[in-house]
């Protein structure tokens, strides 16, 4: 079922699109299916879910996180993972950068942009990304690269709305990438699109895609 779904979603996404596939509350046996169906970057939105599935599962998985990231919870993310997706404020970017340099790393980060209409969502607005980065330019940050931008559009069936809101991110990530791309090389990641509107996302130019339900069913627990 899942080597299935997984092979389908390849189909597809072109090969400019990276797949995040969204491993959160299911087992360690599903993400094993998956690994063996040639899957390698999964996305994990709770720590002690991630930390506990690290050590069971093969070393060359990509684990990316995409939760809400809380400052007292770095230590069970940041040595695991090999891009947080989900920073959504400079005190958290400051805070994870902190924890990298006194270890030695360095952290691939996106920026979360607040694009949606509901308040639980978190993130930067457009004007703060920008002001971040200008200050970035400025002073780097040592245990810190910018990869790029993530957001989630609102939870709707107005796919009108949906694109709206995608189109509205690649435009600020196209903005800032014209304007900040040699002093943020590796800004090349648009994080956008989940199982209900990845489709979308691809069309409006997202280069990876958080995709759980489509390839694991409905959560295990």
């Amino acid at each position: 079922m899942i080597k299935e779904a997984l092979e389908s979603i390849y189909k597809e996404l072109p090969s400019t699109v990276k797949l995040v596939a969204v491993s959160k509350f299911n087992p360690v046996e599903a993400v094993r299916e998956a690994y063996d169906a040639g899957q390698r970057i999964f996305g994990e939105s709770r720590p002690q879910e991630l930390a506990a599935k690290v050590p069971l599962l093969p070393d060359d998985i990509r684990w990316h996180f995409i939760g809400h990231l809380q400052t007292n919870k770095l230590k069970m993310v940041v040595p695991y993972v090999s891009m947080i997706e989900s920073v959504d404020s400079e005190k958290l970017l400051l805070e994870i950068n902190k924890f990298a340099v006194a270890r030695g790393m360095k952290v691939n980060c996106l920026l979360e942009v607040f694009i949606a209409e509901e308040e639980s969502k978190q993130g930067f607005s457009d004007e703060e990304v920008k002001g971040l980065l200008a200050r970035l330019k400025e002073t780097p940050l040592e245990g810190i690269t910018i990869c790029g931008l993530m957001g989630m559009a609102t939870f709707t069936e107005d796919t009108d709305k949906i694109r709206r809101e995608f189109l509205h991110l690649a435009t600020l990530f196209n903005s800032i990438k014209e304007g900040y791309g040699v002093d943020f090389p590796a800004f090349t990641e648009l994080s956008m699109g989940m199982s209900g509107d990845y489709k979308i996302a691809v069309e409006c130019g997202s280069t990876m895609v958080r995709i759980g339900t489509r390839i694991f069913g409905a959560r295990k627990y």
